[in-house]
């Protein structure tokens, strides 16, 4: 079966921006929401059911949701996702709880590399965060990072959300870059990883949580976290 290759990533053409997932990627979307949905079980003693089941029918929910029409907020699929998948599981939190679930992105901070990493990548590129997220939403998330983007690109902007290429197609145009004069990098599988190979990007996934990719969607490196993006793109 295919594998991922790292040994000869190519940087010819030179990217002039490198773009970036931010939920996952960069910040601590799994971590948090594990803990907030967590206290929510905690509290109504719910022992069928994990936080990481509960996200995984979120998840699904999310898929169905971001790709209806008309387009939907992020803040709302959030609020209407995060209901059915506790739903799914027999549990019926309050409108409260499920508020606090669906507001938590905006105290999401970087996992621990991200910051520098980021400095020393915009030493030599422009930066871009391709983000299925709502402009409000998003902008706390990315003040907390604490590192100047050149781009943010929400799908509220694009009226889409990732896989589909309408986002991708809207930031090239936005940004004023060719899609082969850019990276993506994401820990998304499904969201990100599907769409860069659909379009034909030279892509790197951070596989944060060690899972198993996909080899219909090859080729794109693999990597642990931010550093190891960071070894390819920044070669000796």
């Amino acid at each position: 079966m295919p594998q991922p290759d790292n040994s000869t990533f190519p940087l010819d053409p030179v990217p002039k921006i490198i773009t970036f997932d931010c939920y996952g990627t960069l910040v601590q979307w799994y971590e948090v929401l594990l803990r907030e949905v967590g206290a929510t079980l905690a509290k109504h003693g719910a022992n069928g059911a994990s936080a990481s089941a509960i996200l995984d029918s979120f998840s699904a929910q999310g898929r169905r949701l971001t790709a209806e029409r008309p387009h939907r907020l992020y803040k709302d699929i959030l609020r209407i996702g995060f209901a059915a998948a506790f739903a799914y599981h027999g549990l019926s939190p309050g409108a409260d709880e499920i508020e606090r679930i669906a507001s938590s992105p905006v105290t999401m901070g970087p996992h621990p590399e991200v910051p520098a990493v980021l400095r020393r990548l915009r030493e030599r590129y422009r930066l871009a965060i391709f983000t299925n997220s709502d402009d409000d939403l998003i902008a706390p998330t990315v003040a907390r990072i604490g590192v100047p983007f050149d781009h943010v690109i929400t799908a509220e902007q694009a009226q889409a959300y990732k896989p589909s290429r309408q986002l991708f197609e809207y930031a090239y145009r936005k940004m004023g870059v060719r899609p082969d004069e850019t990276v993506h990098v994401a820990m998304g599988m499904y969201w990100d990883m599907k769409a860069r190979h659909e379009l034909g990007l030279r892509g790197i996934w951070v596989n944060r949580r060690g899972e198993g990719g996909n080899p219909d969607w090859l080729p794109y490196a693999e990597v642990a976290d931010l550093e190891g993006a960071a070894a390819l793109l920044l070669p000796p």
